[in-house]
């Protein structure tokens, strides 16, 4: 068994600066895991927040499970996320001081269990944005030409 990917959020990665990335369980519903088993996520507008010392997954949205009828459960409910205390310690301390924010990148399943990556990130500003934009346009603009030339 190794890592089944369920989603990425790659809005992420056009809009932060990642700092260090961490992997944090989930506690989750069995309808949610179901749901997840079939790739019915969406982590597009999810963050993570520290509350009374606990890690928290908000707004990311696991879809219902229709064959679980009227046991299933909220979409957009607050998630548990599981992190050793100290690292949790950590991320209290950085997210005060410099101004991050933690933004789930994937969500995935690592030896039957469901897993996040989050990402202590910093928000881009428009320049840098322009400047992905322009990269990841040379990029592909590089690529074509290698593929011309090699036919």
């Amino acid at each position: 068994m190794g890592i089944k990917i369920i989603t990425e959020n790659r809005k992420a990665g056009f809009h932060y600066h990642f700092v260090e990335k961490f992997e944090a369980g989930l506690v989750l519903q069995g309808s949610e895991v179901k749901s997840l088993r079939d790739g019915k996520a969406n982590l597009g507008d999810a963050y993570a927040s520290i509350d009374n010392g606990e890690l928290w997954l908000l707004k990311c949205h696991i879809s219902p499970y229709s064959p679980a009828a009227n046991m299933n459960h909220d979409p957009l409910r607050k998630r548990k996320l599981l992190l050793k205390r100290k690292e949790i310690e950590r991320l209290v301390g950085q997210l005060e001081e410099k101004g991050l924010t933690l933004v789930p990148t994937k969500l995935y399943f690592k030896e039957g269990r469901a897993k996040v990556e989050l990402a202590l990130a910093k928000g881009k500003k428009l320049f840098d944005k322009r400047e992905s934009l322009k990269k990841k346009e040379d990029r592909r603009n590089i690529a074509r030409a290698m593929k011309h030339k090699l036919r």
